[in-house]
């Protein structure tokens, strides 16, 4: 029997609402050692994941699309930093959704998703993503609850689409704890090369830290699916979380099993002049 994917200590397996509080966010099961030995791998898997980018660019026939979400502070655009340094930029995208604008709003909630799904051969990364739609909006209340209720079956409807027409979905959940995001948030302010990152909606939105925990252990309950699972990543510590999204990238690349293509004929015995 084949061994279980490293990843899979952070899936999302049931469909029931995934209670939050009851994950230690600043957890490091599974680390192949203390902190340093953990970065050390850390490099190693960041070699592979080049690796097998190269070969779905180059096979150019099925794409990856990652979708990264935390409440504020989280640590998605470290994550990226971290996790995507090495490969070739020409075969990864990341794109961030800010709050719709007016032509946004008067499409549906869908309509600015679809048209950023990675093409044949590329990796795209969703800071932030169509579960905002889930999230802020069932949190402050901007639609009635039959509204985004019903949404889940549309995501999942969308995503079944994207599967069937040969996109990987992987969606991560950066979970931190009330803590860490007091400290993140407040190194912000103190920090004057961070102060930029600062926004004071973020300290009214920590208001409602219970609330979005309620709503993101519902949506990943409601969303998770075999192709486009949910994974709940300890996101704390840094050097451990950009592990495990490694870990879990690699992984699934890795059960895709992309190939270079074949040599055009004739092309071992040709000669530059």
């Amino acid at each position: 029997m084949a061994a279980r994917p490293v990843s899979d200590r952070w899936r999302v397996t049931s469909r029931r609402p995934v209670d939050l509080s009851a994950r230690d966010a600043s957890a490091k099961t599974g680390a192949p050692g203390d902190k340093d030995a953990t970065k050390a791998h850390t490099a190693t898997l960041r070699a592979r994941l080049a690796e097998l980018q190269a070969k779905l660019y180059a096979e150019g026939s099925r794409s990856l699309l990652v979708v990264l979400q935390a409440m504020d502070a989280g640590g998605k655009d470290g994550t990226i930093r971290a996790v995507f340094e090495g490969v070739n930029p020409q075969g990864v995208k990341v794109v961030s959704f800010k709050a719709p604008t007016p032509e946004e709003l008067a499409h549906d909630f869908l309509w600015r998703v679809h048209a950023q799904v990675p093409s044949d051969g590329d990796i795209t990364v969703f800071n932030r993503s169509h579960y905002e739609d889930v999230l802020v909006v069932r949190v402050h209340d901007l639609v009635p609850e039959a509204v985004w209720r019903g949404r889940y079956a549309r995501i999942r409807a969308f995503e079944e689409l994207l599967h069937a027409e040969g996109t990987t979905i992987v969606k991560i959940m950066l979970h931190i704890s009330a803590e860490e995001q007091k400290e993140r948030l407040q190194e912000r302010i103190d920090n004057p090369e961070k102060r930029w990152k600062f926004n004071p909606a973020d300290l009214s939105e920590r208001h409602h830290w219970d609330a979005y925990q309620e709503a993101y252990g519902e949506a990943l309950g409601q969303t998770t699916a075999r192709h486009a699972p949910w994974y709940v990543v300890p996101a704390d510590r840094n050097w451990y979380r950009n592990w495990a999204v490694l870990q879990i990238l690699v992984d699934t690349l890795e059960q895709m099993n992309p190939q270079f293509p074949p040599a055009a004929e004739g092309a071992e015995d040709a000669v530059v002049v």
